[in-house]
């Protein structure tokens, strides 16, 4: 759910949040995947997060692993959905 809400404000032109914002610059600079690009993007802020004290849990970790394949997974089926 996260994936598509994402993938639909981003390319209303709503303007992308914080980390929306520089994987989309990350990806249009490197040409890098979308889905890569968030990969690495939250696998930095969890680490920050612990090394700070935070708790890194299971959760965490799935939606970290998780959340920039289905951002790249939303973002092709809307493309399919709006091309026809």
């Amino acid at each position: 759910m996260v994936g598509i809400g994402s993938a639909l404000y981003i390319t209303c032109g709503l303007g992308p949040g914080p980390r929306d914002g520089a994987m989309t610059g990350l990806h249009q600079r490197t040409g890098v995947r979308v889905g890569r690009v968030r990969l690495g993007l939250e696998v930095v802020v969890s680490i920050a997060g612990a090394v700070l004290g935070g708790t890194l849990g299971l959760g965490t970790l799935l939606f970290a692993l998780l959340i920039g394949q289905s951002v790249a997974i939303s973002f092709g089926l809307l493309a399919r959905l709006t091309s026809k």
